[in-house]
């Protein structure tokens, strides 16, 4: 369509219930009344997500237009309360994201199992550190690194469709060492049973960077991963790209 955007916002992957309307405010702020915002996105539920919010707050969607890597642009014009009210509504609700509050209630089950409840979800738990493979239930410890990959994972790949890099595969593998897990079983009572240090290697498939390119966006994840630098206090993490 032949629109001229004010200025222009890259939501990636996104979702609008994962932050993505929190950028979109964040861009259209400073906009005058009347502006035009190009919203560029790849994530489906933005065409119906989009223009429903742009309905409740007055906003109007006067197009879109496919563009490159699977992307859609998203043309809204900036309407409705003043800039000094939209800027203090932002103000707000980024003041609550920031107070966010994550919450957990773990149930103790048959043996050493456990079942945590977040949200809509439920995940059974087994012991904390376990050596048998045959356990019914992921360790403790095993989920700790799990939210670490997945954190990381989402993350980069976030980024990677903010700059146009299809990746067509991204794998993590992790690994972690105890200082000394002796601690927890009461068997010795020198040094901690918590993680030393977590090693790895992130491998990615795509056409669209080159390693360095790629340890640079993975750089950038793990100084924005909120679990990465919740570890990062206390844990060394070192984590390497190589592209397959």
């Amino acid at each position: 369509m032949n629109v001229e955007p004010d200025a222009m916002c890259d939501g990636g992957d996104l979702d609008c219930g994962s932050g993505l309307l929190l950028i979109i405010r964040e861009a259209m702020q400073p906009l005058a009344p009347e502006s035009v915002l190009e919203v560029r996105s790849r994530e489906i539920s933005v065409k119906e997500d989009l223009p429903a919010w742009c309905r409740m707050v007055g906003h109007e969607i006067l197009g879109t237009e496919p563009g490159e890597h699977a992307s859609t642009s998203y043309f809204v014009r900036k309407q409705g309360a003043s800039a000094q009210d939209q800027t203090f509504d932002l103000e707000q609700d980024k003041e609550s994201a920031r107070d966010y509050v994550w919450r957990a209630r773990i149930r103790s089950s048959q043996g050493m199992q456990s079942r945590a409840y977040v949200r809509n979800h439920a995940v059974t738990i087994g012991q904390p550190a376990s050596f048998d493979t045959e356990d019914v239930a992921p360790s403790a410890i095993e989920f700790l690194l799990s939210a670490l990959g997945g954190c990381l994972a989402a993350g980069l790949r976030w980024r990677a469709s903010r700059k146009s890099i299809e990746l067509r595969h991204l794998e993590i593998s992790l690994q972690a060492r105890a200082e000394n897990i002796l601690v927890f079983l009461d068997l010795e009572e020198e040094g901690h049973p918590g993680l030393c240090s977590i090693e790895g290697t992130v491998y990615i498939d795509t056409d669209d960077a080159n390693e360095e390119q790629l340890a640079t966006l993975l750089g950038e994840t793990i100084r924005r991963s909120p679990v990465a630098q919740t570890l990062l206090r206390t844990v060394d993490v070192k984590l390497a790209v190589k592209t397959t």
